[in-house]
């Protein structure tokens, strides 16, 4: 579980990383979905933020922290249901699809997206990201 909690954790950072330069290549703003997704769990669960002014910066904050957690928990259900090795480009698709699917199916249920109203640079912008936390994450849990 260890290993799977690093790779997660390398994992995220990639994505973060892959994400902040597609950001600053295109110019493009940081997505609200994070943000969103607090708020509508916030309000499913009847979770109280504080006033406004606090909520906004507990949803910024915990945004983020729900993504990191969501790729932690896909590289350790990873390494633990997959027990034998396998080729770096098919373990790093498995987690890089397992961690968009983590990431969106939530986000689609609460209704904050939509991804079938996605354009081609809306899909590209979401599963470019995805690959580069996959490779990052088998790479590490093949070297743990």
């Amino acid at each position: 579980m260890l290993a799977g909690v690093l790779a997660g954790l390398a994992g995220s950072a990639a994505l973060n990383v892959v994400t902040y330069l597609d950001m600053a290549l295109r110019g493009r703003p940081s997505s609200g979905t994070p943000d969103e997704t607090v708020r509508r769990l916030a309000g499913a669960t009847h979770l109280w933020l504080g006033p406004e002014d606090r909520a906004a910066n507990r949803r910024a904050g915990l945004g983020p922290i729900l993504g990191h957690l969501s790729g932690v928990a896909t590289a350790v259900g990873y390494a633990v249901l997959v027990r034998r090795r396998m080729p770096l480009p098919v373990a790093a698709t498995l987690l890089g699809a397992g961690a968009l699917v983590g990431a969106d199916t939530p986000m689609t249920v609460l209704r904050v997206t939509d991804p079938r109203s996605w354009s081609v640079t809306d899909w590209l912008s979401d599963v470019v990201p995805h690959l580069a936390y996959g490779l990052v994450a088998a790479t590490t849990l093949e070297r743990v």
